[in-house]
């Protein structure tokens, strides 16, 4: 049998198109054949952009052949999250509050993408706003987890990763603010990258939180998000040849990072810190206090910045909303605004202290990325006690990240639905990204 190209991973495709073993347009059209003949497209594509997928396909196909190519990503087509602006195409978050809502110009992040020959396949199914790590939209589509269609996808870039992971597009661009990113990455068996906040540009994302949003990658190899990563960076990505594990300092951060964590991604988690170890790094284990004190604070951090940015319109139109999720944005108006600048000026110096006393002899830190295995689509949506639970436990360990403004690479650890996470410095995500490369290295070799 051939090669099966729609899911080989981005850099490999747009080696081949470099080699002259595969067309842009002919790769585009087999991508977007595959999701029409897909039973579950309406399920993960809120809509395609043929027209201008095939558009972008011919200029690339154009530059191979002069051999004027971008670079290694033209002529790739991936998909990105219904929050993030395409200029003429309907854009609306996932929720009906948006309803019919088209922008007039690419968000930033897309237009430096498609400047470098980055095709836009479509624009895939998210949780309303962005506020839940489950993946569940009931308002407009919930998009089935690539290893059993029952459970769920993790989100809130549900449908981002589900595409990548179903073979409907090359990678995807999601966003994440306390999880988005890597819990669907992690429940779909793919690498995800949240970068350190404010090193790609927010303009045209729509907002949750703008003092956590992220904007970052969905893909199957660390190469992939950081070619992706430098692409909306406009920067040269980080070399990544030869990355290994040997005289790495890992910290495997003990303590709440485990509370209330299922066996399954436990014991994925410490079979791979188990191989890192074989590889080479030196592994050390501890709590941090640090941690413990910046848990507490994200309920005065999240969700009264989301209803902020989002009361006008909830409660024009609250109806329109899905309960569990109105529910969280209207929990922000229960913190009043002494305790959110309080809750941020801890958190500022928290930040410090954990750089100065834990994270400065490290080069990442461990942790499993979701604590739990997806849970049951449906009785998520019956039982409204196990749905607030659920994606707690499920935003907890990500989170973590999110407060301390590190940059986080989750990798499969070869249990399905199970990811281990590298966080690493802040700012220093070209770092990470080596030290993430050295590690999937190790954890493919077993």
């Amino acid at each position: 049998m051939g090669k099966d190209w729609l899911r080989a991973s981005a850099t490999e495709q747009g080696r081949a198109i470099m080699a002259g073993l595969l067309d842009p347009i002919d790769q585009t059209e087999a991508y977007l054949a595959a999701a029409r003949e897909h039973p579950y497209c309406q399920r993960i594509y809120a809509r395609m952009t043929a027209v201008r997928a095939r558009s972008g396909a011919i200029a690339s196909h154009d530059r191979a052949k002069a051999e004027l190519r971008h670079g290694i990503l033209d002529g790739v087509a991936i998909s990105w999250k219904d929050n993030i602006d395409s200029g003429g195409t309907v854009t609306e978050a996932g929720s009906k509050l948006l309803e019919g809502r088209v922008p007039r110009k690419d968000a930033t992040v897309l237009a430096r993408a498609a400047r470098e020959g980055v095709l836009c396949l479509g624009k895939t199914h998210m949780t309303e706003l962005a506020f839940s790590g489950l993946g569940l939209n009931p308002n407009t589509a919930t998009p089935p987890n690539a290893l059993d269609p029952d459970l769920a996808p993790g989100g809130s870039s549900s449908g981002a990763a589900v595409s990548v992971a179903m073979g409907l597009a090359a990678a995807a661009i999601g966003s994440d603010t306390g999880g988005s990113i890597r819990v669907p990455a992690a429940w779909n068996g793919l690498v995800g990258f949240k970068p350190t906040h404010g090193l790609l540009p927010e303009k045209g994302v729509v907002p949750l939180c703008r003092k956590f949003d992220t904007v970052g990658p969905i893909a199957r190899t660390v190469e992939d998000c950081a070619e992706l990563f430098a692409v909306m960076a406009e920067d040269r990505a980080v070399d990544l040849a030869g990355a290994d594990m040997q005289g790495r300092r890992l910290l495997v951060l003990e303590g709440v990072a485990f509370e209330d964590a299922e066996d399954g991604p436990v014991a994925a988690f410490e079979d791979a810190v188990d191989r890192l170890g074989r590889a080479g790094a030196r592994i050390e284990r501890m709590s941090s206090d640090w941690v413990a004190k910046a848990m507490p604070l994200s309920p005065a951090l999240f969700a009264p910045e989301a209803y902020g940015i989002w009361k006008a319109q909830i409660e024009d139109a609250p109806e329109l909303m899905w309960k569990p999720i109105l529910d969280r944005f209207r929990g922000g108006a229960d913190v009043s605004a002494p305790d959110y600048v309080m809750a941020w000026e801890s958190l500022t110096r928290i930040r410090r202290k954990w750089f100065r006393e834990v994270m400065a002899a490290f080069d990442a830190v461990l942790v499993p990325t979701v604590p739990i295995l997806p849970p049951n689509a449906q009785r998520l949506m019956e039982d409204e006690a196990y749905f607030v639970r659920a994606n707690l436990l499920t935003l907890r360990n990500t989170r973590i990240g999110n407060l301390l403004n590190l940059p986080t690479v989750t990798l499969p650890t070869g249990q399905p639905g199970c990811g281990i996470s590298v966080m690493g410095h802040s700012g220093r995500d070209r770092h990470l990204l080596r030290v993430a490369a050295g590690a999937e290295a190790a954890l493919a070799v077993g």
